[in-house]
């Protein structure tokens, strides 16, 4: 009779641990079709994250760091290019809706890789 409830129990927590890890499994595949492959490896200025973090996820900033961020991102933004890449870099960093405006102001510059790297941040909004 002991022998029958232990194979009972270890069913019963098999059971359970595939529960749990068939919804890890899913959270996982769908994390993974968040970005396009090609364009990770193409864009040699991104970091390399393994994925783009929305509200829910959002890092644990202070909101004094934020806005010193958000105003260092708005001065380097109106320098040359490649203080635009750097304030893209933050703008990826926060990666909050406070970005948008600098990264809609990047769709209409004149350098390709920041045309390029504003697409892909601002497509991870969608």
């Amino acid at each position: 009779m002991l022998n029958f409830f232990a194979i009972v129990l270890i069913i019963f927590i098999g059971i359970l641990l595939l529960l749990f890890k068939k919804r890890s499994f899913r959270k996982l595949i769908n994390k993974g079709k968040l970005h396009s492959d090609k364009l990770k490896k193409n864009n040699k200025f991104l970091s390399n994250k393994k994925s783009f973090l929305y509200n829910h996820e959002a890092k644990k900033y202070s909101l004094l760091y934020k806005n010193s961020q958000r105003k260092k991102m708005f001065s380097l933004f109106h320098g040359n290019t490649e203080d635009k890449l750097k304030a893209l870099k933050i703008a990826e960093e926060l990666s909050d809706k406070s970005t948008l405006s600098i990264l809609r102001l990047g769709l209409r510059d004149m350098s390709p890789e920041v045309v390029k790297l504003s697409a892909l941040l601002i497509r991870k909004f969608k």
